[in-house]
């Protein structure tokens, strides 16, 4: 069973640094297994769903990296 200690639903990221993207609409951390998900929600046209969770993924890049640094987790983005 996960234990999930904190979801957050669209709220900015504390972190050291400024980022442009830093609001993910779902931030999922679970302290026991050490993990943290950002969830991304995007409505696109059929043709576009691709490109669109590339944009995602690429867009909360700097930001994943910025909280596995800080926080001592693994993290995700799911689109």
């Amino acid at each position: 069973m996960k234990l999930v200690q904190r979801i957050v639903w669209n709220q900015q990221v504390q972190r050291d640094r400024i980022f442009l993207n830093n609001k993910p609409n779902i931030i999922i951390r679970c302290h026991k297994e050490g993990t943290c998900t950002l969830i991304e929600v995007a409505v696109s046209r059929g043709i576009n769903v691709v490109k669109t969770a590339a944009e995602e993924i690429l867009k909360y890049k700097d930001l994943t990296i910025e909280i596995q640094r800080m926080w001592n987790v693994k993290t995700k983005v799911i689109p």
